[in-house]
């Protein structure tokens, strides 16, 4: 079962999070990180349907999880990819059983490949829609009661909560609106963490790393330092200027 202490923890670093102006790929970030902690998993990714939609990949909690549902989106297998087309919760699936290997055979040999065991994927869902997914995946069997099921799909549906914050949701466009903006911003980060990858000849984890720590030193939001990390390197010189040797 979930213990209460870590769901109070995550409501609260949440409500932290949800302030005027706030950073929707930060946000998201947490979510995976946060729903991690509390389902005990080993990581955790989240998924968005791009107006067209084709699910894109928007935040995780580690890179590996960035890869893999990179995979998931390109060759549009996997659970997330499932839970997204029919609003339906993918979970307690063993990803070494012939059952996984037969439904996502690329996907399955990947994340056995990378350590993982198992697999959930929840929808996020908004007035009867389904927006993206979440997933989360353990590198051991990894069963969820029930009742953890209805947490972690709480998470979820907070999730597109937040997409929606601060915005009306009367109008049938806005959440397309919004969705388009944490795709554009999810990318923004990516070529953002290339550019620090090689200027700080690092991993682009450890690259993000600086970039999100950076952006919170400075009171920035994430997706601005990104895109100027892209576009106006010079504005960010104690960021983009290789380190004295």
């Amino acid at each position: 079962m979930i213990a209460i202490e870590k769901l109070t923890d995550m409501f609260v670093a949440v409500a932290d999070t949800l302030v005027a102006d706030f950073d929707i790929i930060e946000f998201l970030e947490l979510v995976a990180q946060k729903a991690t902690t509390i389902s005990a998993a080993t990581a955790a990714g989240i998924v968005l349907g791009d107006p067209v939609g084709k699910l894109q990949f928007v935040a995780a909690s580690e890179e590996s999880v960035r890869l893999l549902e990179a995979l998931a989106v390109q060759l549009e297998e996997g659970p997330c990819q499932d839970c997204f087309h029919t609003g339906v919760p993918v979970v307690n699936t063993d990803l070494t059983q012939p059952e996984a290997q037969t439904r996502w055979p690329a996907f399955a040999d990947r994340a056995a490949a990378m350590g993982y065991r198992s697999v959930h994927a929840l929808p996020m869902r908004h007035q009867g829609a389904t927006v993206g997914a979440l997933t989360l995946l353990s590198a051991h069997p990894h069963p969820l009661e029930a009742a953890d099921v209805r947490v972690i799909q709480a998470i979820a549906d907070i999730a597109t909560i937040g997409i929606l914050q601060e915005r009306s949701i009367h109008a049938g466009d806005v959440l397309t609106e919004q969705l388009q903006f944490a795709l554009v911003s999810r990318i923004s980060i990516e070529q953002a963490k290339g550019i620090l990858s090689r200027i700080h000849a690092t991993s682009v984890e450890t690259a993000f790393t600086i970039l999100r720590s950076y952006a919170r030193s400075e009171g920035l939001r994430l997706s601005t330092v990104a895109a100027e990390v892209v576009t106006t390197p010079d504005r960010h010189p104690t960021l983009t200027r290789p380190p004295q040797r």
